[in-house]
């Protein structure tokens, strides 16, 4: 599962980020590493951005680096 099957008001806990170079290092900046609790706060109607809620602070991502971000 990924971050981006999450519906709002879900949370998970990242299992890894399946990405490398730039795009997970954007990612990592965020404070999305493994082991973090993310809580999806709203999705826009055509699915992108994802808001979520990392670590008590309201993040926007693309739906292709939620995509990236494995979650149990």
């Amino acid at each position: 599962m990924t971050l981006k099957d999450l519906k709002p008001g879900q949370q998970g806990t990242v299992a890894s980020i399946g990405t490398t170079g730039p795009a997970k290092r954007r990612i990592m900046d965020m404070g999305i590493t493994p082991g973090v609790e993310i809580r999806v706060v709203k999705v826009a109607p055509l699915g992108n951005p994802i808001e979520v809620n990392v670590r008590g602070y309201e993040l926007s991502l693309r739906k292709e680096e939620a995509q990236q971000i494995e979650m149990r």
